[in-house]
This record gives structure tokens, C-alpha cells and sequence, in this order.
């Protein structure tokens, strides 16, 4: 691997903004129990299964159709061109990671019946082709042209960085094109009610280095919020205000997060877009206002929105999947935007918790919605009519290997802590790690520098907010000089050059029991439970005998720990002694005079706490997330 290609998310090496750039997702090999069975269940079974998905349901005849292969109707919801991008861009990284012959040889198929399907003036949606040609363009707020278009051009940067070929990249280009003569400073003000292209005009301008397309990505955002209006000034379309003034996230949720990603994306190419003001009071709404203890973002079902401040109800909580992904999406661009490491450690909660929970542990069964509390009624499903979901957790698995680490000048970042090899290109030559950990399981964490140049260069640590107490011991001392924390959150070690240094990194994972905010009604008198970077919930399958929506944990219970390989695909369990019942018979009763709770009216169970991500995978029943607190002077 030391003569890798170059296959970043995001290709930022040019950029004379961002603090450091993204690894190739081929430059780190995963060798852990924990993400490595994943990706291969992802690149073995959940994408073959959804190319299979998208043929039955006609979302490639689709494309077939409008290139005059096959006589039918279109088949399905009018942007359902988007899900077979979403498919291809996790194919493409994919096999960047893990060459894979059959599935590269799918993907290719499928690319050509796309390019295909292309109007020689570079337009291509299948469901304005035919009878609705003249109607293209004419709904910009509801249609998702634009939207459909910008998956598009992601997926053929994807395939382009993964395999070489122009095919796809030249489809895009044109697309991309006519996009510009429509909507570019000769034409229209326009921007789709749905964002997404403005993340993917930046990486096509990165990929060909044409400066037309950052500058349509710049227009789109900028045409928001303006007289006359787009969308009627409307907050749900994030069209209330221009971005720059935007302070608060509201409407669609993953529409605000989309649009705060392609914002980011501008501000490390552009310089003087001034949007960072704005990204930063954004991030502030998130994750002190609206942001579910798992990284989940939408407290509504309605228009799968944000709610009000402090409005993150359990039971009923949207926190839509492809939200929580836009929330990695978001965070990644604002850590390398920035370099603080704030912005991974929300990146990390949400993948460990809100994205990983999208997917079943067979890999075949998904989430859109991703309720805290559940009586046993939700429950994840093969497919959608609205597929957005499981192709956006299938590209987001395959791409992870590049969100682990970064590279500025001769300063490596390691945001991740993944059992991995990992490849890093610095100006004087291949840096070489060896990353041996149990993470998330564990916090020890050892990394051996394999190969190195003889001039120096410096290894930067994240330190998990979480991990109050950390400690880094290194070898060869004459070689290793340890600094304080930076206020960024990086540990900086620095490293003379050559192979041979190790570096040890122990993350405390102490059990905590976390609160929320007064404000947040729903968690009166509850707490949830972490470690590391993992949130807790009670299930209906580890207590058989109650329900445990009447569990209630008493404030001095010693919490411990169990790691469970047969369970769930290995996880650590928490467990307690808790209490279980109510304080009088309900028996016919909605209402009743208050009495304070008495344990003596409560029997004892064993508690067992498994992993958010993994609850479902087994027979119906209750979770609960946020747990009641018994105090101990009951």
C-alpha cells in the first residue's frame, strides 16, 4: 500500500484553508472485530442486496427506459434516480478499500446504463424524460433535480477516484454543465429545495480543478434567504434567512445539515465566503440544543424536522438515519475546516450510535427512524418506497476507512482509534502505523510506527471529550517528546523519523451516567448510560419476565461490565441491580393522587444495558434509553 491512489471523501490537498487533509480511503486496512466484519458485510451482502433491490423495484429500468432500452413506466417516487448514486458511490469506495471484481463489474454495468440514459445537452433525470421534458426545472422547491444531479456527481467522483475511469466523471461534467448554464451567473438564481449539490459541485471543482463549479455551489447557497424568495422565505426549505444570518437549524433536518456541509465545503475552497460565523452558532444549535444523546438530529415526524429548543422527545423521536449522516458529513468538513477536534468527537457519537443503528447486524434490514424508548412496534424493514436511508449507510461504511485519519505538512491526525494498518503520505516519504486496540470495547490503544523518513515529523492524538484522565507513555524517550493538550483537543507527540517508536494511549472508559438539560421534558428524572463512546439502552429480549419501561435504577447502583462475544456480535454489557414496579395499583386508572415512590412496593431484577446500535435484532419488545432514577433516600 505504499504506492496508493489517491481516494479521499473530500480531496482537500489543494486547499489553502483547511487545517490538514483526509487519508485515501484505501490507505487504512481495518483488522479490527468491531468495524472490519462490517465492511465486509457491507461489500459481501448489504450492497449486493441492494443492487438486487434497486433492479426489482425499477429504479435502474428506470434509466433503461429513459434511454430507450426498455418500454415501461417509470417505477417509483420521482427521485428514485438518487438511490442507485448512493448505491454506486459506497460500490466505488467499496472496492477502493477491497478490490472486488463481481461487484466492480455490477457497478460498471450500472454506470453504463446510466451515461446511457444522458440528453446530449448533458440533463439527466429519469423521471423528466418523455411526457415530462417540459416540465424540467419548473419546480426547483419540491422535484429534487438538483438534488438527484448533485448524488450524481458524487458518485461519479467516487467511481472516478476508486477505478480511474472518465466514463461516469464525464456524465458528470456534462450534467454539471448544464447545470451551470442554468443556474450559473448567466442564468437563473436557483437552488433545489432539497440541498445536496453544493457538496458535490465543491468536489467536482476539486476533481477537475474548474472553478465554475465552486462558484455554482457558492450561488446556490447564496440565493437562499433572498427577495424575491426562492421558497417563499420558508424555514422548512432553510429559506428564511440568508446563511451567513442563519443561527438556529430548523426545517427538514437533513436539508440543514446538507446545506451546512456544502457551506463548509466553500469556506475551505473560497476565501472570504464568511460562513463560518454562521456554521459555528449552527453547531452550537446542534449539540446544545437539539441533538439526541446518540447524535441523532430531527425530533420530528412532521416534515422530518427539527423541533424547538429542548424538544427531543423519546418514543416518537424521527432522528431519521440519513440525519444522523448528515451530521458525520457536517462534522468531518468542520474538523478539517478547523481542526478542532470538537467536530470528531460529535462525528464519532453519531456513527457509533444514530448511523450504526440504521443497519441490522445481518446487514440486510434498516431503520429510517430511530426512536430512544420503543413498546416493541418498531421494527427495521428490507426496504422503503423512500429508499434514502440504506444506500446513505452503505456508502457511509464504505467510505469510514478515510474518516481515521489526516495529514498537514508532517503532522499526522488520528481522529479514529480503529485496529487498522494505515498508510500516510508525507512530504519526505510513506509513514507507516500500526494501530493494535479493543476500541470501542477497550481504551487502550498502542500505535507502532512501521516505516517513516529520517526527518521528523509529529503523531497528534484526539482525546475523546470524554476521556477525563487519559494518558499517552511512549518508547525510545531520547525520540519521543510528549506536549500538553492542545486546545484543540490533540495530544501532539513528536517523532525524530525512522520506524521503530511506539506510542501507548490509555482512554479511561469509565460507565457515566448522563443527564439532560432541565428543558428536555421527556428526560425528567432519567438518565442514559455511556461508555466510551457508546450509548446504552434497556431491551425488552434481556428481561424477560418485565417490562422495561417499569425498570428504575437506584442512584447508588454499582454499574459493571461484562463483554458478551456471543452477543449481538460481541458487545460489553452494562449491568446494575434495579428495581422494578409501580407505587400503587393502575389497575383502571389513568390519574391519582401523588405519593412518592417506595421501594418497598418494588422488586429487585438484575439489569442488563446493551449497545443503542444493536437493539431490534432480536424479538420484539420494549427499549428504553433514558432510564428512571431512583434516589437512594427513597
Amino acid at each position: 500500500m505504499s504506492d496508493i491512489s489517491y481516494c479521499p471523501i473530500i480531496a482537500l490537498k489543494q486547499s489553502k484553508i483547511a487545517s490538514f487533509h483526509p487519508v485515501s480511503v484505501n490507505a487504512v486496512r481495518f483488522e479490527d472485530r468491531f468495524w472490519a466484519p462490517r465492511l465486509e458485510m457491507n461489500r459481501t451482502v448489504t450492497l449486493p442486496s441492494q443492487i438486487e433491490l434497486c433492479e426489482a423495484t425499477g429504479r435502474i429500468d428506470n434509466f433503461r427506459r429513459a434511454s430507450g432500452k426498455k418500454q415501461t413506466d417509470f417505477q417509483g417516487i420521482f427521485f428514485n434516480d438518487s438511490d442507485v448514486y448512493k448505491m454506486l458511490e459506497g460500490i466505488a469506495y467499496s472496492i477502493a478499500s477491497h478490490p472486488d471484481s463481481h461487484l466492480q463489474a455490477q457497478m460498471d454495468e450500472i454506470v453504463q446504463e446510466i451515461v446511457a440514459a444522458q440528453d446530449s445537452d448533458g440533463y439527466l433525470n429519469t423521471y423528466f424524460t418523455f411526457e415530462r421534458k417540459k416540465d424540467r426545472f419548473t419546480n426547483l422547491k419540491d422535484m429534487h433535480e438538483i438534488y438527484c444531479a448533485g448524488h450524481l456527481i458524487q458518485a461519479a467522483v467516487a467511481h472516478h477516484r476508486a477505478t480511474g475511469s472518465d466514463t461516469f466523471l464525464n456524465a458528470a461534467i456534462r450534467l454539471a454543465d448544464h447545470l451551470y448554464r442554468q443556474f450559473g451567473p448567466e442564468g437563473r438564481t436557483g437552488a433545489c429545495g432539497h440541498e445536496e449539490a453544493e457538496m458535490a459541485l465543491v468536489e467536482l471543482y476539486r476533481e477537475t480543478a474548474d472553478s465554475r463549479y465552486l462558484s455554482l455551489a457558492h450561488l446556490m447557497v447564496e440565493a437562499r434567504g433572498r427577495t424575491p424568495s426562492l421558497f417563499g422565505n420558508s424555514e422548512y426549505y432553510q429559506d428564511h434567512k440568508p446563511f451567513t444570518e442563519q443561527d438556529s437549524l430548523v426545517g427538514h433536518a437533513v436539508r440543514h445539515l446538507y446545506l451546512c456541509s456544502g457551506a463548509a465545503d466553500i469556506s475551505m475552497e473560497m476565501e472570504g465566503a464568511g460562513y463560518l460565523p454562521a456554521l459555528n452558532n449552527l453547531f452550537e444549535d446542534l449539540t446544545q440544543r437539539k441533538m439526541y444523546v446518540t447524535g441523532g438530529a430531527g425530533a420530528r415526524h412532521e416534515g422530518e424536522a427539527f423541533g424547538a429548543p429542548y424538544e427531543l422527545p423519546n418514543e416518537r423521536a424521527y432522528a431519521e438515519t440519513c440525519a444522523a449522516i448528515a451530521s458525520v458529513m457536517w462534522n468531518w468538513r468542520m474538523l478539517h475546516l478547523t481542526g478542532d477536534s470538537k467536530y470528531a468527537d460529535v462525528m464519532e457519537t453519531a456513527l457509533y450510535n444514530g448511523v450504526l443503528s440504521g443497519v441490522s447486524l445481518d446487514g440486510l434490514y434498516y431503520f429510517y427512524e430511530n426512536p430512544l424508548a420503543d413498546r416493541g412496534e418498531h421494527r427495521r424493514q428490507e426496504w422503503f418506497g423512500c429508499a434514502c436511508c440504506p444506500p446513505n449507510i452503505s456508502r457511509t461504511l464504505a467510505s469510514l476507512p478515510g474518516y481515521t485519519a489526516s495529514v498537514g505538512g508532517r503532522d499526522i491526525y488520528l481522529h479514529l482509534y480503529i485496529k487498522s494498518r494505515v498508510t500516510l503520505q508525507l512530504p519526505d516519504g510513506a509513514v507507516i502505523l500500526d494501530i493494535d486496540t479493543n476500541y470501542p470495547w477497550d481504551g487502550d490503544v498502542d500505535i507502532k510506527v512501521i516505516a517513516a523518513p529520517d526527518s521528523p515529523f509529529t503523531l497528534h492524538l484526539r482525546m475523546p471529550w470524554w476521556s477525563a484522565g487519559a494518558t499517552v507513555a511512549t518508547e525510545g524517550a531520547a525520540r519521543l517528546h510528549l506536549e500538553t493538550l492542545r486546545p484543540k483537543g490533540f495530544a501532539a507527540i513528536h517523532l525524530s523519523g525512522g520506524a521503530g517508536a511506539s506510542v501507548h494511549l490509555s482512554l479511561p472508559m469509565e460507565i457515566e451516567r448522563v443527564e439532560s438539560h432541565p428543558h428536555v421534558t421527556s428526560n425528567l428524572g432519567r438518565i442514559a448510560l455511556r461508555r466510551g463512546p457508546i450509548i446504552y439502552c434497556i431491551e425488552g429480549a434481556d428481561h424477560k419476565d418485565i417490562d422495561v419501561w417499569d425498570v428504575q435504577l437506584p442512584s447508588n447502583a454499582r454499574l459493571t461490565t461484562a463483554h458478551k462475544p456471543e452477543l449481538l456480535g460481541g458487545v460489553t454489557v452494562i449491568e446494575a441491580d434495579a428495581l422494578c414496579g409501580a407505587s400503587k395499583d393502575w389497575t383502571g386508572v389513568l390519574y391519582a393522587p401523588y405519593s412518592p415512590v417506595s421501594k418497598l412496593s418494588m422488586r429487585s431484577v438484575r439489569m442488563k444495558a446493551i449497545p443503542y446500535y444493536a437493539w431490534a435484532n432480536r424479538e420484539p419488545g420494549s427499549m428504553q434509553s433514558w432510564i428512571p432514577v431512583l434516589s437512594s433516600e427513597g
